[in-house]
């Protein structure tokens, strides 16, 4: 029981090792986009192997807990939450590379307006990001509710920064490829305060033994 313990101790390290990972990567990402710095760029591009490699090693470690262990009740929704957790980071992880590279692609032209909302996009979505984890160590269902609380105000932002994009592009072919490349990562930034929401909605699994997925909860 004792050595069974100690693995689900190592095993929650090592999520807690990979989230820190994943939050330099979408920090990096979103200076590379912001102030056009290429070493920031690299440095996600460098994270994203250790992200895959973390990845692997917490699947590995909880899918050998699951089969070895057998565990019940809390610790069997333990290890199903880390492993599904580890999926969210991973993906977010591999969302910052997108947006790495899509700031490379920006590096090479002028703005064409400062940035529309993307720093106001990114300071809700690494917000989420870092209450959806904290919530995770704490055990705290307020702050997993808080992050789901969130997610309606960055899809509202993501929305009107594609509108204004979309007018950008009609009024100048000029802006087409640069507006893309802004619109990619807006949608990157959206798309990881969803799986923010995910962790929120594990956590809450976790602790409450409810399934909130799509909001559910919040309806009945």
């Amino acid at each position: 029981m004792r050595h069974f313990v100690e693995e689900l101790e190592t095993l929650k390290t090592s999520l807690l090792e990979m989230s820190a990972l994943v939050e330099v990567a979408i920090q990096r990402s979103v200076i590379a986009v912001t102030q056009k710095d290429r070493s920031a760029a690299e440095e996600v591009f460098l994270n994203e192997a250790k992200i895959n490699a973390k990845e692997i090693q917490i699947d590995d470690a909880a899918v050998s807990l699951l089969a070895l262990q057998q565990p019940m009740a809390a610790d069997l929704r333990l290890i199903v939450a880390v492993l599904k957790i580890n999926t969210d980071l991973e993906r977010m992880g591999d969302l910052a590379a997108n947006t790495a590279q899509r700031a490379m692609s920006l590096m090479e032209v002028p703005v064409i307006k400062p940035m529309i909302d993307i720093p106001h996009i990114a300071g809700l979505v690494q917000s989420m990001v870092r209450k959806a984890l904290d919530a995770f160590v704490q055990r705290d269902p307020v702050l997993a509710r808080s992050v789901l609380a969130s997610d309606d105000a960055v899809d509202s932002l993501r929305t009107a920064s594609y509108h204004e994009l979309v007018s950008f592009m009609e009024q100048d072919p000029q802006n087409i490829q640069q507006a893309l490349d802004l619109l990619a990562v807006t949608r990157n930034l959206e798309r990881i305060a969803d799986h923010s929401t995910n962790i929120a909605e594990d956590v809450l699994f976790l602790v409450k033994g409810i399934d909130v997925r799509h909001h559910a909860e919040t309806h009945s």
